[in-house]
């Protein structure tokens, strides 16, 4: 086993501003105040437990992530397993003898200083050939040992006032690696990442305080992996040869996807959330907010709205969280404006008479489907002689033209769909209208047959969805 080398690094800088928010999405919510209900709660995503705590609990230990690559001759596989390790920070108060006594908060002129568990950002980074993980695999153990840390608190004058005094839990873990080759028309490996909380800590009898066992777990826990020659498949959107073989992954509690620039394979992220592949962030975006499924408008602007003393505990709270009130009130109009709303498509192709044959043949087949072709005057565009209409639009799918009244057998696509749509798989179902939207996309509200509530549905406008490619018609072209 060797330490990442710096190609690694590179090829994961543009994946890592997408794992760094998986590393601390939910990390400190607003209104970013420890006294906040919702902060005394924490730690949901990726949590790995020692492996004493989980069974009794219903917590995982270990994660496991699978997914197909396409190596080129012998490659080094890069890995980097990021966590963070929750650190509980308590605060002491000065007395005039010199010593210090256990406070629950400290007050300062710009800050109030309470008692929190900070997360400490954790990295495993690795490089291993391909060659060495075929048959047994490999393991490769880590540890992070207990440690204690002080931190003076001085007040405006330089006085000190008090203390800080974290307390790190050691932490025992492993990173079982294999590659398993797939028989098929070429060569693929199946490469299996396990990576596992081994901490001997056990809880005190009848002990039932997650907050025990958090220090000693691996939290946001998740995987960058890099070839250094050849590619990964995409476990989304597999090419049909390798669909059988991505079906026979198995992912428990992580979810790999390609990652980086667009049109690259050779590197992926594993996350405790489920992403597409190549996420981004949105270039609209200031800051971190590290609020789960945050906004950050609305955010922001709930954020400079705190008072001085909401401020000043929120300071107290972490550091991060003092960084995002920084950021509200240092915003200036023209980025809030920027964050009030965009509306971006992949490509686009403008012009009079704009056609999907104006696309340059070296664009690749996916990036064909998702182009947005536009001509000089959008479609929603009232002066248009053609504007839509939802209720005599039509569309091909397959050959055949379908649009209100169409019969269509519903086969929801498993990348953007929700559980209850699964449910619907295999079942008909009537078109009502056709809809676009402002990027170009198409989609179809239906009605599901034999659905008692049908008649209701029309009458309130209140339709299924989908899209053309997760419908078959039922009629002949």
């Amino acid at each position: 086993m060797t330490t990442t080398t710096t190609t690694a690094a590179a090829r994961f800088a543009t994946a890592r501003q997408v794992a760094d928010a998986v590393l601390f999405e939910g990390y400190v919510l607003y209104p970013y105040r420890a006294s906040a209900a919702k902060n005394r709660l924490r730690w949901q995503f990726g949590v790995l437990v020692p492996p004493s705590w989980g069974p009794a609990h219903d917590e995982p230990s270990a994660q496991r992530t699978e997914i197909l690559m396409e190596p080129k001759g012998d490659p080094a596989l890069a890995v980097e397993l990021r966590f963070l390790h929750a650190r509980r920070r308590t605060v002491q108060r000065a007395l005039d003898d010199g010593s210090f006594t256990e406070a629950t908060e400290l007050r300062l002129a710009d800050r109030v200083l309470v008692p929190w568990d900070e997360g400490a950002e954790e990295r495993v980074e690795l490089t291993v050939n391909v060659s060495r993980l075929v048959g047994e695999g490999s393991d490769f153990p880590f540890r992070r040992p207990a440690r204690e840390e002080t931190e003076p608190v001085l007040d405006a004058d330089g006085r000190t006032v008090g203390r800080l005094v974290r307390h790190t839990a050691e932490i025992d873990g492993v990173v079982r690696l294999r590659a398993t080759e797939v028989p098929g028309p070429y060569r693929v490996f199946k490469l299996t990442a396990v990576v596992e909380n081994t901490s001997r800590w056990t809880p005190e009898p009848g002990a039932a305080d997650r907050d025990a066992a958090l220090p000693r777990s691996l939290v946001a826990a998740h995987l960058l992996l890099g070839l250094d020659a050849g590619s990964f498949l995409s476990m989304t959107d597999p090419p049909e040869w390798a669909r059988a073989a991505v079906g026979s992954c198995a992912n428990l509690h992580t979810w790999p996807v390609l990652a980086g620039e667009p049109g690259r394979a050779d590197v992926v992220l594993s996350s405790p959330i489920i992403l597409e592949d190549h996420p981004a962030i949105a270039p609209e975006s200031a800051g971190a907010m590290y609020d789960a499924t945050e906004i950050d408008e609305i955010l922001a602007l709930r954020t400079a709205a705190l008072t001085d003393q909401e401020k000043r505990e929120a300071r107290g709270t972490d550091a991060r969280a003092a960084a995002v009130i920084d950021l509200a009130e240092s915003m200036p109009p023209e980025v809030l404006e920027r964050l009030h709303g965009a509306v971006r498509s992949l490509r686009e192709i403008t012009g009079p008479g704009a056609t999907p044959s104006d696309v340059p043949e070296a664009v690749d087949e996916r990036a064909d489907a998702e182009a947005v072709f536009r001509p000089d005057t959008p479609w929603w565009d009232p002066a248009r002689d053609d504007t839509a209409d939802p209720a005599r639009d039509r569309i091909p799918i397959d050959g055949t033209s379908v649009g209100v009244g169409s019969r269509v057998l519903l086969r929801p696509g498993l990348r953007r769909t929700d559980a209850q749509d699964l449910f619907l798989q295999g079942r008909s179902a009537l078109v009502e209208a056709v809809l676009h939207d402002v990027d170009g996309g198409v989609h179809l509200a239906v009605t599901v047959e034999g659905d008692p509530g049908a008649d209701i549905r029309r009458e309130q406008g209140r339709f299924l969805y989908f899209q053309p490619d997760e419908v078959t018609p039922l009629e002949a072209p």
